[in-house]
């Protein structure tokens, strides 16, 4: 049964609808926070939403406010505003704001049931169509709305048709390999091999010979000439990954390399030609490794054509719910579980969490989650986020809620400074609207936060 998501303060008009509207499986919210929340557990295709509610039910701020955030969060949803019958302004600037209707009151239940169908209809349609094209585009495989992920995507898109040499820099587990495989698939390189080598994993004295190969008898155990990875990759991809932790020894033959296309394998004497396409990936600074002389200048610039950064999971505002039940889906079919969904306060607990370890480290706990849990919905205990210690030396239950919003608030005084003290770049950062971003000062009392 398709899920409704109804945001009304109004009780008499809740049980209209849920009369009315008795097709769907009916979610409730009588204010911005408890929206937000029914909003990431449930993931409704369509959302109806009275813009006057609670603390100020007779001004339109806060429900204006609630589209900004569901826009942001889950942009293919379908909201239909519900207004008073002289509210046309506000109506229309929810139009503005990507709503997708307006319906004005007093409800008139067989209309407002078309409308809503119709929206469900047309949330179906555009699904169908997005899993069209993910299963032509290997940038569908990447998941997330947030903007710094999409901008990444876009880039990569961008560049995967050009036979250009790319750096991917971004921390451990944001993803690098997957940015590269894409590219591999969408690039005109896709029928040939895609080969990966970690430069961190191989000892510095096995490096070369694993790179370019060896001749029969070039050192002891060299029992026959064995191509390198770079010879394997020929006609395809090679991907470098952590390639700021390659020796320097190593590093003026890997410029060579990358400037000429000829290898020579270790004992070797012949030159030999390859043509690879390479993508290189890393989590350190390599200029400051340049400055420092722990990594070649020169072959910074080489490697780095054309730089995309992957940006950590924390800062990718709200992927973190889409990701994990993406993870759910798949480790239910791979150990045949059902578990449903999460509870409450795992999803508070995975908000808040800073997840260093990035979508690996949520990958591995929702995989275990999944085993061990023996109900239907995953709690933040099966998570493994638990009680925490205090200052005070007392054993106390962390209230997600306060975490969230210092976090928040931390994130808003960053983003501001940054932009230097620009509103719309400010929201820009945060990934929101400047009428959410204002909504967020006024929330949070953030008095300090003031355009110059």
């Amino acid at each position: 049964m398709d899920k409704l998501l109804i945001v009304e303060d109004d009780l008499g008009i809740q049980k209209q609808l849920k009369w009315g509207l008795s097709g769907y499986e009916l979610i409730f919210a009588e204010d911005r926070q408890k929206a937000i929340s029914q909003l990431r557990r449930h993931e409704p295709k369509v959302v109806t939403l009275d813009l006057g509610l609670p603390p100020d039910p007779t001004n339109a701020s806060e429900g204006l406010a609630v589209l900004a955030d569901i826009m942001s969060l889950a942009p293919n949803t379908k909201v239909i505003v519900v207004t008073g019958n002289s509210d046309k302004t506000n109506a229309l600037k929810a139009i503005e704001l990507g709503a997708y209707d307006f319906y004005q009151k007093p409800i008139d239940m067989d209309t407002l049931s078309i409308i809503v169908g119709r929206a469900f209809n047309l949330a179906k349609l555009e699904d169908e169509h997005r899993s069209l094209q993910q299963s032509h585009n290997p940038f569908g495989g990447i998941i997330g709305n947030s903007p710094d992920i999409q901008k990444a995507c876009r880039l990569a898109e961008k560049i995967a048709k050009a036979d250009i040499t790319t750096l991917l820099l971004g921390e451990s587990g944001t993803g690098k390999e997957v940015f590269a495989k894409a590219i591999h698939e969408s690039s005109p390189r896709n029928k040939g091999p895609f080969v990966a080598i970690n430069c961190a994993s191989i000892p510095d004295n096995l490096l070369e010979s694993e790179l370019f190969g060896y001749e029969k008898g070039a050192f002891t155990g060299a029992a026959k000439t064995t191509k390198g990875k770079v010879e394997f990759a020929n006609g395809g991809t090679l991907f470098l990954d952590e390639i700021g932790d390659m020796p320097l020894n190593l590093q003026a033959k890997m410029l060579r390399f990358l400037q000429e296309r000829v290898i020579e394998r270790v004992g070797g004497r012949n030159e030999i030609s390859v043509n690879v396409r390479v993508i290189c990936a890393t989590h350190r600074n390599l200029p400051e490794m340049s400055k420092r002389e722990e990594f070649r200048e020169d072959l910074y610039y080489r490697v780095g054509e054309v730089t995309i950064e992957i940006p950590p999971l924390r800062a990718r505002s709200g992927d973190v719910v889409v990701l994990a039940k993406h993870f759910l889906h798949i480790f239910n079919q791979e150990f045949s579980q059902n578990v449903r969904g999460f509870t409450e306060d795992a999803i508070q607990a995975m908000l808040a969490h800073d997840w260093s370890g990035n979508i690996r480290e949520l990958q591995n706990k929702l995989k275990s989650a999944v085993i061990i849990s023996d109900a239907s919905l995953i709690s933040a205990e099966d998570l493994g986020f638990y009680n925490v210690q205090t200052n005070n030396d007392e054993i106390t239950e962390l209230n997600l809620k306060t975490v969230r919003e210092n976090a928040e608030s931390q994130a808003i005084r960053m983003a501001f400074a940054q932009s230097k003290h620009n509103m719309s770049r400010t929201a820009e950062l945060l990934g929101v609207t400047r009428p959410t971003l204002y909504s967020l000062i006024e929330k949070y009392n953030l008095k300090d936060i003031k355009p110059d």
